[in-house]
Formats: C-alpha cells, structure tokens, sequence
C-alpha cells in the first residue's frame, strides 16, 4: 500500500478519535465511525460536545464523513481504533470496548489492510487481545493478510496549546515494512514529528509509564501537602522554595482523576502481576492519590467544627465537578469522592458547574447539578475545580455564597493563601 492509496477509517470519535478523524480529514478521504448515533448527529450538524475541535476545524475537514453503520467502512483499508479503555471496580483493566471493536472490524477487514490501535493497553495486549479475535472472526492470518500498529494517544482534553500536531506521536508495527508506513502515514500530519518504537510492546510500555509517572509525582506531592498541613506550614509556599533548585520538578497536590492517569497504572500493575511481579511502589502512589477526596473532605469537616459551625445538615456549596479546569470532561472526576464523603457526615451538598453536561452527570454518577447557587446559603464554600470564571471570581464573590460565618476551602490554589480558610 502506498500512502496515497490509504482510506482512513477511525473507530470511536471521542477525545481522541474526532481530533485524529479531522486531521487526517483536512488531506484525505476519512470515515469516522461510532456506535453512538447522538454524537454522529452533533458532528454532522457541525459541532463537537468535547470542545476539543473548534466548530470551524470541523469544516475544515473537508473530506472527512461521519457514521454509524459499519456497511460503511468495508471500502477502507486502514482502521485506526481509539475507544476508551477504563478500569473495573476492582481497578482491573476492562476491555470490553476494544474487544467488541476487534470484533466489529472482523466483519469489515479484507487482506492488505492494516489496523492500528491508539487506546492505552498494557503490554502485549494488542497481540494478545486483540488481533486474535480479529483472526478468529475474519478468518485472515496475521502478519500475513493483515497487519498490525500501535500508536498511543497522548490528548490532554481541554488543552489548547498541545493539541495532536503539537505532540511527539510514538509509532510502531507489526513488521519492519509496516512500521515504516504507520510512522509515515502519522508524519503527514504530525508537525511536532514521529518516534519508531522497536516493537509495538516497546510502544505500548511507553504509553502506559508516562502517565504512570506523572501519577507518582502527584503521588509524593500530595503526601508532602498532608504532611506539611500537620506541621501548619503553607505547601505552596514550600514548593515555591523548593522550586529555585533548577532539577525540582514543578507538580502540584491535587485530585487525580480523569480517563488517563488514574486509570493507566492499573494497566501495568495489572500485567506486571500476570508475570509474578508485585508492584509497590506504583500502588502506593495509587493508594495516596485515590484517597485525596476523602481526605480533602475530611479536612473541610475539621475546619467547619473549628468555626463552631454544626456539622450536621450544614449546607455545602461544591464549586465544580469536571476533572479539571475549563474541560467538560466528568469521567473519573475525583470530586465525587469529596460530595459521599460530606454526605456521610449527613451534610447537605449542592454542585455547581456549567461546564458539566447536567444529563450525564446525573446518569453516570446520581448528582443533579444546581443551575445557580444561592447568595449567603452555604457554611462551606469548595472551589474544587479552577476553572476560568472562579478565578476571575475572586475572593469577595466566592465569599458572598457563604453564610455571615463560613468556610472558604480552595483546593485547587486559585486564590492567594490569604484569601481562603484553608487550601490543599
């Protein structure tokens, strides 16, 4: 196959796949595909719910069509797949998307083509997993029908400054031949350039490591944050300090939530087990950073009873719900976590967040957002996201929410260190 030949086909056009299916639109002949014919009309009627394409890159993408029937896709001979891949309620790695998707493209592949995977796996799993239900349902021998790729989505949602041409893509293939032309296909429209990994297992290690990595940084930052609030000495005025050194890394304490950190190191633990290897390390910094919700409601609770404020039936203002600023994106968010946690010390909570589709955050999780909070109500006020709109909110403006007496609770530093009650 030469490059100029390839029919693009991509599978699952959420975060990662719409960005993928557009540019790749902008030069050449692409079908987007997705089983959820609500986000099929949204992108026909020219508008993307994730906010992660501008309605005016859609256009742009002029060669790029959208659909839901896989009829549709048996012209193409390149399937790009990039369905999620989340975690159980054991934090086992769940599968089933790219299993069902291996399935489907069996019905659809034909000999020479090649499919190419992008949702984060542990290592092994796209030879392991994947291509032998592909082999099953199609009937073709791979490697030699058909070929494989991996090629990791590195998509931060809600950044608008390292977008998908902006960041280095690692590619790999299943032989030497076919590596060379998944690097060269992803070169066309990568501006920041390729990186051949020696081996697809090499490409999938790799993806799952870096969030992994910057999980355990967080990990360690926020136990120095717990620490260092039992020493009643300000963390961000330690990391400030701590940050003149010119090899400090610059992390923050935080929640850890969302579709990639606190999900990807459930991966490698996953598969390092499997082998007979037990992870420590790793776990422990899962262990801190799932255990950050708790803790910051458990913080607010101390505060509220230092005011003498009745902690039974206080009422709470949660001031976002999103897993991180300016970014519609709800799934993992941590700050569910903090709403069972006071409502177990039976406070009441109200959560504010107009980035947040109301619709799937009462499916997907019970919690019916408040539209608009009401002025003076709550004994507890937690900026618990830093979006855009709250820090030009500003101290006075948070505060006029809050009851004559109240507390102010920024976990995210949005404000100053003197402007709240107290800060993660």
């Amino acid at each position: 196959m030469k490059l100029n030949e390839a029919r693009i086909a991509i599978i699952g056009l959420g975060y990662v796949g719409l960005p993928l299916a557009v540019e790749f639109g902008k030069t050449r002949s692409v079908i987007g595909f997705d089983i959820n014919r609500g986000r099929i009309d949204e992108l026909l009627a020219g508008h993307d719910s994730t906010l992660e394409v501008p309605d005016g890159d859609l256009k742009e993408a002029v060669h790029l069509s959208y659909t839901d029937n896989l009829n549709d896709l048996n012209a193409s001979n390149i399937y790009i797949v990039t369905v999620p891949t989340p975690i159980d309620d054991n934090n086992s790695p769940d599968l089933n998307p790219l299993r069902k998707s291996s399935e489907m493209l069996s019905n659809v592949i034909s000999a020479g083509d090649i499919v190419v995977f992008e949702s984060t796996v542990y290592p092994g799993a796209t030879e392991e997993v994947c291509i032998p239900i592909i082999e099953r349902g199609s009937g073709l021998t791979f490697n030699k029908d058909f070929y494989a790729g991996y090629s990791p989505e590195r998509i931060n949602p809600g950044d608008k400054v390292n977008t998908l041409t902006k960041i280095k893509k690692i590619t790999s293939g299943s032989t030497d031949e076919i590596a060379d032309f998944v690097d060269q296909l992803y070169a066309s429209i990568i501006e920041a350039g390729t990186y051949k990994a020696s081996s697809i297992k090499v490409a999938e290690a790799a993806k799952v490591i870096e969030n992994t990595q910057r999980d355990l940084n967080i990990a360690i930052i926020n136990e120095f944050a717990k620490i260092f609030n039992r020493l009643r000495i300000d963390t961000q005025e330690v990391l400030d300090a701590a940050g003149t050194k010119w090899n400090f890394l610059p992390f923050k304490p935080g929640l850890v939530g969302g579709h990639c950190i606190s999900v990807d190191p459930y991966y490698l633990t996953f598969k390092a087990k499997e082998v007979g290897y037990q992870p420590e390390v790793i776990l422990a910094g899962r262990r801190i950073n799932d255990g950050m919700g708790t803790y910051v409601a458990t913080e607010l609770v101390k505060a509220v009873s230092r005011k003498k404020i009745h902690i039974d039936e206080a009422r709470v203002l949660v001031l976002g719900f999103t897993f991180k600023g300016d970014c519609p994106d709800v799934r993992n968010t941590k700050i569910v976590d903090i709403i069972t946690e006071l409502q177990s010390f039976n406070m009441q909570v109200d959560v504010s967040d107009d980035w947040a589709d109301a619709v799937e955050v009462e499916e997907e999780y019970g919690i019916k957002l408040i539209e608009k909070p009401e002025q003076g109500a709550y004994d507890a006020i937690v900026l618990a996201v830093d979006h855009s709109e709250y820090k030009e909110w500003g101290e006075e403006k948070l505060r006029a929410y809050g009851k004559e007496k109240h507390v102010l609770y920024d976990v995210k530093y949005v404000l100053d260190k003197n402007s709240s009650d107290i800060r993660l």
